[in-house]
């Protein structure tokens, strides 16, 4: 709400079922793997990735359709999605925004009783890596660890106004 009117977010695709209150063109594009992996053979997708069994990724037009607003276009995406986006043009900032520790992840995904056990070790699995992974040198641009959740908003919102500042001087 801070940004109203500057930033909006892409819609990733997915193979996976939709969760209870998710919308189609909201949440994510619910889609078929069939179709989805049309789109990346045909070079439709900027990224994706493969979770637990489910396809992920971001289209161009999601992106186009975030640009067609005259926003910054936000994604939203894993650690392969990063070396991905990394091989192509686009010259984004790579913010990675973490827990503190596993076990603050693990109580905070089990607090929200949304994924069965299987799903939610498959997930932690994933962060371990994705964090041990963000250590690399050149990976993110910013790491900011969620410990606070004001105090992590406030340090985004300051990294988003430098971004914001730094297009503005360049126009």
């Amino acid at each position: 709400k801070d940004h109203e009117g500057v930033f909006g977010f892409s819609v990733s695709h997915t193979t996976r079922n939709p969760r209870p209150g998710e919308e189609d063109g909201k949440d994510y594009h619910f889609t078929t793997r069939e179709v989805m992996q049309e789109g990346i053979d045909n070079g439709e997708f900027i990224e994706n990735a493969d979770f637990s069994g489910n396809m992920y990724g971001t289209s161009k037009s999601a992106v186009e359709d975030v640009r067609a607003k005259n926003l910054i276009c936000i994604l939203d995406v894993d650690i392969q999605g990063v070396k991905r986006i990394k091989e192509t043009d686009l010259d984004p900032i790579y913010i990675s925004i973490q827990p503190p520790s596993m076990e603050i992840l693990e109580k905070r995904l089990r607090d929200r009783q949304t994924e069965s056990e299987e799903s939610l070790q498959k997930r932690l699995e994933a962060a371990r890596i994705d964090m041990e992974l963000s250590k690399e040198p050149g990976v993110f641009d910013v790491v900011i660890i969620n410990d606070d959740l004001e105090k992590a908003y406030e340090e985004l919102k300051d990294i988003l106004n430098d971004e914001i500042q730094k297009v503005q001087e360049a126009k």
